[in-house]
């Protein structure tokens, strides 16, 4: 995640339940539009799913280092998050705007942004995903507040 505001390079993993699929697959074509390189975790239907199989795809991912960040979607987007940050490595943000996604980059150094498919529109939730994967985190003061989130 830079703050050149180029997504170009960048390799993001996306995943997401029957809820948030239509999205996710709207922001994974932005995204390879964008050029960015695009890791898509799932699903693939609108097939009824569980989201903490797909938020925990998510978080093996950002473990092993398949990519450094992601985007979840689910019908509100909370449940994906929950699932995903029972993996320390992974600091999942909701957000419902840019506001929160350029916050959750600068002050928390989130490395996953969750949305939610039934309360976000696409236009939004497009301009979220660009201000959070283009926003660097600010280190400072924060570092040490995430320090504590990794047990630090």
């Amino acid at each position: 995640m830079t703050d050149s505001g180029t997504l170009a390079g960048q390799v993001v993993a996306v995943a997401a339940d029957h809820a948030g699929v239509t999205l996710k697959d709207a922001l994974a074509d932005d995204l390879r539009a964008a050029g960015a390189e695009v890791v898509d975790l799932g699903t693939r239907g609108t097939e009824s799913v569980d989201y903490p199989d797909y938020g925990a795809a998510m978080a093996e991912a950002i473990a092993a280092g398949r990519a450094p960040a992601g985007v979840l979607v689910c019908g509100t987007g909370i449940g994906i998050s929950i699932a995903a940050n029972r993996n320390p490595a992974v600091r999942a943000a909701r957000c419902a705007n840019t506001t929160d996604a350029r916050l959750a980059r600068q002050h928390n150094d989130a490395n996953v942004l969750a949305l939610g498919a039934r309360t976000t529109g696409v236009e939004v939730a497009a301009d979220c995903v660009r201000v959070f994967l283009t926003t660097a985190f600010e280190g400072g003061r924060h570092q040490r507040r995430v320090d504590k989130l990794a047990g630090r």
